[in-house]
């Protein structure tokens, strides 16, 4: 639903306490990341850029993160699954997860400015949804990054929702867990949605409480490729259980 009108004076917060600084922020850390690629060649150093980018986004968004279900991270390298809600995710997400790990991405994302340019030079994983073969060849890069012991992130729904609610899932998050035997943990994002719309460019903090929840990991030890179609539908209800849990004035329909 496409919330009210804002008032004059949360639009102007918006436009000039918030927005110009987020802005900059981004260019900022997106240009010093350019500077670290040039001789950190295993993205280590980028990726700690990109958690202080993060943490600075969220500040100035006007919102306090709140980060639930530390207990649940798998000691071992895992794939982590999350509801994708708003351009506000991706910072939420680099801000709150406690390690290393890449992102699997639509391709679309390494053409814009910065974004793009940091996606592209610090190993992350873009996938084409449209193209079977270079698909198979993003997961194949998946399974090594996961064997070589970094952790993957994925938005299996492969696109923001434009209503909030949870939308179907892709399969690409359940076969690269299940491919490397890997932990498929899921993750609940609340709030996101609310504070950044996928309709508007203002910020409307505050609205909904910002949270991050990592469910219990789902195992995948002992079963095959073949079962990527249960588990993706095993992952999707493990999501919609921390939204309703921790958001029970949030309904995420079965669609």
């Amino acid at each position: 639903m496409r919330p009210n009108p804002l008032p004059l004076s949360i639009r102007f917060r918006s436009n000039v306490f918030q927005a110009p600084p987020f802005i900059l922020v981004m260019a900022f850390f997106g240009t010093l990341s350019l500077i670290a690629s040039l001789f950190d060649k295993s993205g280590r150093l980028q990726h700690r850029i990109a958690h202080q980018w993060a943490r600075a986004s969220v500040f100035f968004s006007g919102s306090r993160l709140q980060i639930l279900g530390l207990e649940n991270i798998p000691a071992e390298t895992s794939v982590f699954a999350s509801n994708h809600t708003s351009y506000m995710d991706t910072p939420v997400v680099f801000a709150s997860l406690p390690f290393q790990f890449r992102i699997l991405a639509k391709k679309e994302l390494w053409g814009l400015p910065f974004i793009g340019w940091y996606l592209n030079r610090s190993g992350q994983i873009p996938i084409d949804t449209a193209n079977p073969r270079t698909t198979l060849s993003s997961f194949s890069k998946g399974v090594h990054t996961l064997r070589t012991g970094l952790n993957i992130f994925v938005f299996p729904e492969g696109g923001r929702t434009t209503d909030g609610h949870l939308m179907p899932f892709l399969n690409g998050a359940a076969f690269l867990a299940l491919r490397a035997q890997a932990p498929l943990v899921p993750i609940a994002l609340i709030g996101v949605h609310d504070l950044l719309p996928p309709h508007t460019h203002h910020f409307y903090p505050g609205r909904t409480p910002l949270k991050l929840i990592f469910g219990p990991a789902i195992p995948t030890h002992g079963r095959s490729p073949r079962d990527s179609e249960a588990l993706t539908e095993e992952l999707r209800q493990a999501i919609q259980s921390l939204l309703d849990e921790h958001s029970p004035d949030i309904s995420v329909d079965n669609r």
